[in-house]
């Protein structure tokens, strides 16, 4: 009896385990993931999936004034509509802002306005938290939570990976946790987020709106940093 026991409970676990794997894969294959020859998980080439042909939106279009880095002086104005379960935003903050930040930004070129687009529950929750983060530090923390990403979108307690990635940034668990049940925080986004849906006509993330006094264009998609640099330059008329 005991052996037909600990067979069954051997099964059982075994059937979970299969479910895993399957789940696992198939959510690797929505957030750019993939399982290699060597079993590792690995992030496809963000080349692969390029950004869709701009489309140009009117100059009275509204558009958001919230978290931003670099001087509202600046001749351009990138708005980025981004999830934070979105594997080619996460690319974005990975490989193309540091350059962005550096050469664009911090030069007095650029200024980035940051709009969270969640697509999902858990990007939601990151979304809700990130508001709860010091305005000082809200980019930093922004770029851990792509960083992170496949940590806690896999996670089995999404909030709690979320509150442990907001610890650094001076947030008690009891105050993540309770910012993330912040209702009204979350309307607020999410009505952010269909606005731009009305105004851009956003499917996907990421999203940009590159806007000067002249012009408002909008590019659907992973943009690198020359692609990026190379619109600038055209529009600073280099």
């Amino acid at each position: 009896m005991k052996l037909e026991k600990l067979i069954n409970k051997i099964s059982s676990i075994a059937a979970v385990l299969v479910i895993y794997i399957v789940a696992l894969s198939f959510y690797l294959g929505a957030k750019g993931f993939y399982i290699d020859s060597n079993h590792n998980i690995v992030l496809k080439a963000p080349e692969a999936i390029a950004a869709e042909s701009p489309k140009t939106i009117p100059l009275n279009a509204n558009l958001p004034w919230g978290h931003s880095i670099g001087s509202s002086s600046a001749p351009i104005t990138i708005y980025e509509y981004s999830s934070f379960g979105c594997s080619h935003c996460a690319d974005f903050h990975r490989d193309t802002l540091p350059q962005l930040m550096k050469n664009e930004i911090n030069t007095g070129k650029v200024r980035l306005v940051f709009t969270p687009y969640p697509l999902d529950k858990a990007s939601l929750k990151a979304a809700v938290l990130a508001e709860c983060v010091s305005k000082t530090r809200y980019f930093d923390f922004i770029n851990t939570l792509f960083e992170k990403q496949f940590s806690w979108g896999m996670s089995l307690n999404t909030e709690k990976s979320l509150a442990k990635l907001a610890e650094p940034f001076g947030i008690s668990a009891s105050r993540a946790e309770a910012c993330m049940k912040d209702l009204d925080q979350a309307q607020e986004i999410l009505n952010d987020r269909q606005e731009a849906t009305s105004v851009i006509g956003i499917e996907g993330t990421p999203t940009f709106v590159i806007a000067t006094k002249k012009s408002r264009e909008v590019v659907f998609g992973f943009m690198n940093y020359n692609e990026l640099k190379s619109k600038i330059e055209n529009l600073l008329g280099r």
